[in-house]
């Protein structure tokens, strides 16, 4: 039987390593195509990883807590029979993390030796604070104002008016010197100024993915405010329902912009160099805030889904995504995003893409404020939408009229429903 190779899958777009959590198979174990091998740590999610062969399990090169670069050779799966010596000579060893910096051969420098504050080395360039020996500071009326404006302590000053009076143009040199000294000394404030908190696997990604994201693709923005008091008024009688999936605002919002997108094709589309990749389904990707950085899982045929599915299958994806148990598929692949941030009481934003898609929805909070309309003056609820366009995939009128035809199905949201 052949020998299967189990290297460090790609899991994400923007994966490079992953993390070995722990093997669910252990050497010697018997593997049938499709057992699930190990739990692996990648930049976005804790993936389960599957096996494509079976065999024995019969080297595992990576260990629990080590990581691997994608496509490393992390197990091999084969018959006992079977010769793997060739295989395991040639397998790369996990890398060691890296030592922190430091002068090239010089050993790391010991921790200083902790003390109390007074045993400390006075800060250099501070000068003392000399106060005067006692009785009031001779000084003109003009000077102590200027004193006073200026922050200059005029204790600390020498005047040279008649009989050592201190005089305004004292105080002017003092303040051109830079001689405003406090008179007390501001206490010492007890523990570490600062620290540094290495990044997490997330925040290491956005990072290394952000600049690549932002400076090489020519973003340009198209705001709109959408009336959102009939889409609000739908989703409360909804919900009202028995038996029926709870409705959220951004629901809405994912199924205006999937049918949209079929209307609009160029908008779901992707700069591929040459050409323009334009999708035929709606692949949506849903931002979901995590405690140490973001990630955007992937709700599939959004287009051929009802707004009571993308109800359910929308939270089951942000649940799983801030569990860090989001499976492979819903990793990658977005055509179109969709970045909310209306629950923190954001009016407005902008999204920053994500390529290789064309663009992204930034949606803030619907806000209840003064409206006038045709009936006169009155209170209505309003949203803000700002799309993010890559402008090598389209234009701004191209931006605009998609715009114009969500904004349009969540002021009719009845259209939703079909």
């Amino acid at each position: 039987m052949a020998v299967t190779k189990v290297v460090m899958p790609k899991l994400s777009e923007a994966m490079e390593s992953g993390k070995i959590i722990k093997w669910l198979k252990q050497e010697g174990d018997r593997i049938q195509g499709g057992d699930i091998l190990a739990e692996v740590e990648t930049d976005k999610a804790d993936v389960e990883m599957e096996a494509f062969g079976a065999g024995v399990l019969r080297k595992v090169l990576v260990p629990a807590g080590e990581k691997a670069l994608v496509g490393m050779l992390i197990a091999v799966i084969a018959e006992p029979g079977d010769d793997i010596s060739a295989l395991l000579a040639g397998a790369p060893a996990p890398a060691a993390p890296a030592p922190a910096p430091g002068p090239a051969g010089a050993p790391p420098a010991p921790a200083p030796a902790a003390g109390p504050p007074a045993a400390r080395p006075a800060t250099v360039g501070v000068p003392a604070v000399v106060l005067p020996q006692g009785g009031r500071v001779k000084a003109s009326p003009l000077a102590k104002k200027i004193a006073a404006q200026s922050g200059v302590d005029l204790r600390l000053l020498q005047g040279s008016g008649p009989g050592g009076r201190i005089v305004r143009r004292d105080v002017e040199a003092a303040g051109t010197r830079g001689g405003a000294v406090p008179a007390v000394a501001a206490p010492a404030v007890a523990g570490p100024e600062f620290e540094d908190r290495p990044l997490s696997a997330i925040r290491a990604a956005i990072a290394r993915r952000m600049p690549l994201a932002k400076a090489p693709v020519p973003h340009f923005y198209v705001t709109s405010e959408v009336a959102m008091d009939r889409a609000w008024e739908l989703r409360e009688e909804l919900n009202a329902l028995e038996g029926q999936p709870k409705i959220s605002l951004n629901d809405l919002v994912v199924r205006a912009c999937a049918l949209a997108l079929m209307a609009h094709p160029g908008v779901n589309a992707s700069f591929q160099g040459e050409t323009i990749r334009v999708w035929h389904r709606a692949h949506i990707g849903i931002a979901v805030a995590l405690e140490d950085g973001l990630i955007t899982p992937v709700l599939r045929d959004c287009q051929a889904k009802s707004l009571a599915r993308i109800a359910v299958e929308g939270r089951d994806l942000a649940e799983r995504a801030r569990a860090r148990k989001l499976r492979a598929p819903e990793l990658s692949g977005a055509t179109f995003s969709i970045s909310n941030l209306g629950m923190f009481d954001v009016t407005e934003f902008s999204a920053i893409i994500n390529p290789p898609e064309g663009a992204i929805l930034a949606v803030g909070a619907v806000r209840r404020v003064p409206v006038v309309d045709e009936a006169g003056l009155g209170v209505g609820r309003r949203l803000a939408l700002t799309l993010s366009c890559d402008h090598r995939v389209m234009d701004g009128a191209m931006g605009a009229r998609f715009l114009q035809d969500v904004k349009r199905l969540l002021e009719e949201p009845l259209r939703l429903l079909v």
